[in-house]
């Protein structure tokens, strides 16, 4: 093993950002590589074997560039871009950086932070019909609206409209008072937040009176054909096939339109499919639509929801597993006693 050592300039103003709190990200990346690093006098010595070394630099380069272009380097950033790192593909971050889809009213730019979520970007962009399924905290809706706020400010479509089932969490909300958009208002709440924070209050509000953005609950879509607008529909895994069919016949000329799901977190009756699961198969050969698979690797919420999607992910196959073997067991059985039975017959 050659043991090698070099030093990388880290920037006064740009140390505290790479470092994190308490030195956290540098010691990650130290525990991760099996490397030791030592800051001194605005420069960072790194020593240990000479290719984790190599890598530990690339790294801490990458980092001082998005600390440059203004980012706050998270843990989810450190996280991820040791995991491109395994698989010798850490120059990708600083590429999907590059890519700012909008800027929120406080000038904060929107962007994808994974390789999955520029690929759902990029799909957005090129389809007229995408479906972007993933787990909690991918920003699968999110970058969706930046993508459909972006749009009419461009002038690209004329009219945003968001939809999204009204359907209870597995819990019975019972009668809930005021007028039908006080009574639907709790269930389209997401998207208003992300409403508000790309656009801002006043703006959202001066649009929705112009008719110009309309969010309402999926049942509000029959019987309209809906030309040249930005039509989002979120939490399609609680969709029926019949209501998700209902919807994507609604297009018309000059729209674009994105379903978003996840398919581990149904609301439906448990005898009842999912209008998304029932799309992606049906739908899963037309040339025009795009599909975008997300996974716990695209969490960009706080690490801790990865490690929960992960945890989540792991118990559900294990459990499927568990299924098809005892499935396996009980129609080997059935077979047996299906043989024993002619057997018995014939004597």
């Amino acid at each position: 093993m050659a043991i090698m050592e070099t030093v990388i300039e880290i920037p006064a103003e740009h140390e505290r950002n790479i470092f994190g709190n308490f030195d956290a990200n540098i010691r990650k990346i130290e525990k991760t590589l099996n490397v030791t690093m030592v800051a001194r006098d605005g420069v960072l010595k790194l020593v240990g074997d000479s290719a984790n070394v190599k890598q530990a630099e690339s790294i801490l380069t990458q980092l001082l560039e998005l600390s440059r272009r203004g980012n706050e380097i998270s843990e989810q950033n450190v996280n991820y871009i040791l995991s491109l790192a395994m698989e010798n593909r850490e120059g990708e971050l600083v590429k999907i950086d590059s890519d700012i889809v909008c800027r929120t009213i406080q000038g904060k730019p929107i962007k994808p932070k994974t390789a999955g979520q520029k690929e759902y970007i990029d799909l957005i962009r090129k389809k007229m019909i995408v479906f972007g399924v993933g787990p909690a905290g991918t920003g699968k809706t999110y970058l969706a609206m930046a993508m459909a706020i972006e749009a009419f400010k461009r002038d690209e479509v004329s009219k945003i409209i968001l939809t999204r089932p009204a359907i209870e969490a597995g819990e019975k909300l019972g009668f809930l008072p005021g007028d039908m958009q006080s009574k639907v208002d709790p269930y389209l709440r997401p998207l208003y937040d992300a409403l508000y924070q790309i656009m801002g209050a006043e703006s959202y509000l001066r649009n929705v009176e112009k008719g110009l953005i309309e969010v309402a609950p999926l049942a509000y879509m029959r019987g309209r054909t809906l030309d040249n607008s930005f039509i989002i529909l979120d939490e399609a895994q609680n969709t029926t096939p019949a209501q998700m069919k209902m919807f994507l016949t609604r297009i018309g000329f000059g729209s674009k339109v994105i379903v978003t799901g996840d398919l581990t977190q149904k609301d439906l009756p448990i005898d009842t499919k999912s209008g998304l699961e029932h799309a992606l198969n049906v739908l899963g050969k037309v040339e025009d639509i795009g599909f975008a698979y997300l996974t716990n690797k695209d969490v960009v919420r706080h690490p801790l929801v990865q490690q929960i999607v992960t945890a989540y992910d792991e118990y559900e196959k294990k459990q499927q597993r568990r299924k098809e073997l005892r499935d396996a067991k009980e129609t080997e059985t059935k077979k047996e006693n299906n043989y024993q039975r002619r057997r018995k017959q014939k004597q």
